[in-house]
């Protein structure tokens, strides 16, 4: 079985019974609220009075109701540090609100986060400063407090003007480790800045930048770093930074500046510019660009995260061939750039129009025999799965069906879709003009006038194609009505007008009928391409499927 897997459902039942403990080497999330609700809203208690703690809401938010109230239950009575937390959240915030529920799912997630950490393993959660305060308290409550490592800034925006208060550009990242003692860390360097250079460095006769460092460091107890070196000793609060044996060697290269006595000075280690790494990052990240909208990575996705942003933390906190998991994986940043660094990934997402969307990128930028190495688990992959996944919810059986037509997307939202449920924009002539399929997907009884509808809709719409995706083979009536409906010439030949495909041939592979030639416009927007080397060999710390 692939190590690299894509789990399509809840992530919470998802790591409790797909993930051994102590088996990812670093975790990433940012987890997404509810997108019922709008930005800048304030909660409401249930009987519609604003919050005490007037906290501002997000885009999306997961709400009150009878499911968070009953995980609460089984929170609290579990016991332990995470318990204790959430009733002094529940009694400072006084009623049932939508931050309570928020804190609520995160908790047994954060729980079983923890239980798949390796004792070298890192987490790091990206959230908004709206809720970062009681999340950390609720990390620290989960990981322990002395394995809080960093509160990191990043700077996402430039400007976002607001006239009553400061603008609000940047995100936060809560780092932890699973143990304070052997987390693995790798830290990461950016060039110096130009004035930083000016400032530190001068030129020597051959033109090399250079600069004289400090040779000591503040006494931290113990005898080696306490000796006398050509005539000098450091100060009883200090130490030397270096070995006796890395000191000699400086002096005999003449890299240690000497006094008018010819004893070493402190303040004496010369080092260049061209031997040194550059900074080390520190926890305001202000040079991770965001995603433009121009950008060449930018994907139709609200929350997608840039690329450098995963690469700097996957860097820091994993090697080649560590597995990395992201429980909310989204648009897959973080799969794709896991991939690219030579990291086994583990993703999961509650809805096929993400995983969807992961799988196109991975496509896009990876080339078709990526898929060789993953697996995708949860999704149907027989028509009896479909047909479940009809009756539990036809809304993702959609997004499903839609998501085996390459390229194909999903309607702007749920409902009121004026009978179109998907699109694909594809070129049309030679003259760069895009036409486009219209999809219906039916889950039910399909007839004769389901096709009649779809030819008006293609009427209405001016579109070229027009297809039909059912469960249910399609009867002898909608064939006939099919094909009356004609054909639409391209400069690459015929193509029915109006087309029938139920899932059962998507499932074995048969593809819709339009052209091809020249290309699909890439409506999740084509990733681009990546240059993969050789992948490196990993062993599966997956709990073995059924």
């Amino acid at each position: 079985m692939p190590d690299n897997i894509l789990y399509y459902g809840d992530n919470l039942p998802v790591l409790r019974e797909h993930l051994t403990d102590e088996s990812v080497d670093l975790v990433y999330l940012d987890p997404p609220f509810n997108s019922n609700a709008t930005y800048n809203v304030l909660f409401a208690e249930k009987n519609g009075s604003e919050s005490a703690a007037q906290i501002k809401a997000f885009e999306d938010t997961w709400h009150w109701d009878a499911n968070a109230a009953r995980t609460y239950g089984e929170v609290v009575e579990s016991g332990g540090r995470v318990s204790e937390a959430m009733q002094a959240f529940r009694k400072f915030f006084g009623r049932d609100n939508d931050m309570l529920a928020y804190l609520t799912m995160m908790a047994p997630r954060l729980v079983e986060l923890r239980r798949v950490l390796k004792p070298t393993g890192s987490i790091y959660l990206h959230c908004d400063p709206t809720a970062s305060h009681y999340l950390k308290m609720l990390m620290d409550a989960v990981f322990g407090g002395e394995n809080y490592r960093n509160e990191i800034m990043w700077k996402r925006t430039s400007a976002h003007n607001d006239p009553k208060r400061f603008g609000k550009i940047h995100d936060i990242l809560l780092y932890y480790s699973r143990d304070v003692r052997d987390v693995a860390f790798y830290p990461v360097y950016v060039p110096y800045s130009e004035s930083y250079i000016e400032a530190e460095f001068r030129k020597d006769e051959q033109g090399r930048w250079y600069k004289a460092e400090d040779l000591t460091a503040p006494y931290h107890g113990g005898e080696g770093g306490r000796f006398e070196f050509h005539g000098r000793t450091p100060g009883p609060s200090r130490m030397w930074r270096l070995s006796e044996e890395e000191m000699e060697r400086l002096w005999n290269d003449n890299r240690i500046k000497k006094d008018k006595h010819g004893r070493p000075l402190l303040r004496g280690q010369i080092v260049y510019l061209d031997e040194k790494r550059g900074m080390p990052v520190q926890d305001i990240w202000d040079d991770v660009l965001r995603i433009g909208n121009t950008a060449k990575e930018r994907l139709p996705y609200p929350t997608q995260k840039p690329e450098a942003l995963l690469e700097r933390i996957i860097q820091a906190s994993s090697n080649e061939g560590d597995t990395v998991l992201d429980p909310f994986c989204g648009c897959g940043t973080t799969i794709a750039v896991a991939q690219k660094l030579r990291r086994r990934w583990i993703g999961i997402d509650i809805t096929h129009l993400a995983t969807n969307l992961i799988k196109t990128r991975l496509d896009d930028t990876f080339g078709e025999k990526i898929r060789e190495q993953y697996k995708v688990i949860g999704e149907p992959t027989t028509v009896y799965d479909a047909e479940q996944l009809a009756k539990d919810d036809r809304w993702q059986f959609q997004l499903w069906a839609l998501g085996l037509i390459p390229h194909a997307h999903p309607s702007d939202k749920k409902g009121a879709d004026r009978g179109i449920d998907g699109k694909l924009p594809f070129l049309k002539d030679l003259k760069g003009n895009y036409g486009e399929v219209i999809f219906s997907v039916k889950s039910g009884h399909v007839t004769v006038s389901h096709v009649r509808d779809l030819v008006g809709v293609v009427e209405r719409e001016d579109a070229q194609v027009g297809v039909l995706v059912s469960l249910n083979e399609p009867t002898q009536a909608m064939r006939a009505e099919v094909a009356s409906a004609g054909f639409y010439e391209s400069p690459w030949g015929k193509h029915p007008r109006i087309q029938l495909i139920t899932v059962g041939e998507l499932l074995e592979g048969k593809r819709i009928d339009f052209p091809y030639t020249r290309g699909v416009a890439k409506t999740f927007k084509q990733a681009p391409k990546h240059n993969p080397g050789d992948g490196a060999e990993q062993t599966s710390l997956i709990a073995e499927q059924d």
